[in-house]
């Protein structure tokens, strides 16, 4: 019975520990600390997303005014802002973060702090030119 209890524990264990970014997360003002909004990070084959689920301030049915092509004024709940991130080691990259308060397209990477944290860096050609935030996972 012990070695039964030991296999599923170890199974769970590594199902569990396969995607550990997946879920929902807080953003939060880089000035103030308040809670902006909830991004949604999905798995989709290979390649990690993110949607915005909801918005702590702003109006429910805000829009991207400023985002160009498919996204212009489109609502901001439900917008796709992390796009074609894949798992490398212990990171997340290549893919990009859409902006929706400027409308502008990022290179990023994330990097889970810890279960609880991420790390995540947007940036313009090399990351030294950027801005770094941390998500706290919703409870």
């Amino acid at each position: 019975m012990k070695k039964v209890f030991f296999v599923v524990f170890f199974i769970l264990s590594i199902v569990v520990n396969a995607q550990p970014i997946v879920g929902e997360w807080e953003t939060y003002d880089d000035k103030t600390g308040d809670k902006l909004s909830v991004v949604e990070i999905y798995k989709t084959g290979n390649k990690y997303f993110g949607k915005i689920t909801h918005l702590y301030k702003d109006p429910l049915d805000s829009v991207c005014e400023k985002c160009e092509g498919k996204n212009k004024n489109k609502p901001v709940v439900g917008l796709l802002i992390l796009e074609n991130l894949e798992e490398d080691d212990d990171e997340y990259n290549g893919g990009t973060i859409l902006d929706p308060d400027n409308g502008e397209y990022y290179k990023c990477y994330i990097e889970l702090v810890n279960e609880n944290k991420l790390k995540l860096r947007g940036y313009i050609g090399i990351s030294l030119l950027g801005r770094t935030q941390y998500w706290h996972r919703k409870k």
